[in-house]
């Protein structure tokens, strides 16, 4: 069932087409020559997001903190945290198969971080014995990786996953999709709009750069029970909360 049904948005941003970021410094040498068009204009099915909150237009939308994200017809929110600590440390987006799942970090106000970012979560893929190529996206430079994972007839299986990374003011935005929208365009187009649509909330509080801006649940609302996460991202993840009807 869907957990947050779409409500009235109120004054949304026509879609349009906006001058991409600022193309990134200089291209990692282990990088492919595709990712170079960076300043291409932003594609039509995109809003002007991920917005900073005094930025972000009106709309309905589930306050989660550091992050607020529209309501959307069919989607499953659930929230991940840390059995040792209790911290909220993501969000996840499901809809019809595919999930999204999205943290937001503090970064320096001189710089970008998902260079940097990106370039760490390569070699750890590899290093682990996966693939990691990077492309030209909807927000600039994204990172394509198979994971290897274990199958449970003992051969080894991979595990694809598209990571998005967005620098905003003092914020870095990482957004990780999988399941069936990674090969089909018309479904990752939805969470490309999707994360153009999110909002972040950084605060002004002092942070440490990549330290992850906090978050909490939804309204702290009960009905809330813990799930075993989903197998979305391969760094190591926590177990996920999610309401249930």
């Amino acid at each position: 069932m869907a957990l947050f049904s779409r409500g009235r948005r109120k004054d949304a941003p026509t879609h349009r087409a906006d001058e991409a970021a600022a193309s990134t410094s200089e291209a990692d040498d282990a990088e492919t020559d595709d990712t170079a068009d960076a300043s291409e204009a932003r594609p039509e099915h995109l809003e002007a997001g991920p917005y900073d909150q005094p930025d972000a237009p009106e709309e309905d939308r589930i306050d989660l903190g550091g992050l607020q994200v529209p309501t959307i017809d069919g989607m499953e929110l659930r929230m991940e945290v840390d059995q040792r600590t209790g911290t909220v440390t993501g969000a996840n987006m499901v809809i019809d198969g595919s999930s999204l799942q999205v943290q937001a970090f503090a970064a320096p106000k001189s710089r970008g971080l998902w260079d940097e970012v990106r370039t760490s979560l390569r070699d750890s893929v590899v290093k682990q014995g996966g693939t990691a190529e990077t492309r030209s996206g909807a927000f600039g430079t994204e990172l394509i990786t198979r994971l290897p994972v274990n199958r449970a007839d003992g051969r080894t299986g991979y595990r694809p996953a598209r990571f998005i990374g967005v620098d905003g003011p003092r914020w870095f935005l990482r957004a990780i999709l999988t399941g069936p929208a990674l090969s089909d365009r018309t479904k990752s187009r939805r969470f490309e709009t999707l994360i153009s649509r999110l909002v972040v909330v950084r605060g002004g509080d002092a942070m440490a750069p990549q330290e992850l801006i906090p978050l909490t649940l939804p309204g702290q609302r009960p009905g809330l029970i813990p799930q075993k996460a989903a197998l979305i991202d391969p760094l190591e993840r926590g177990p996920e909360i999610t309401e249930v009807g």
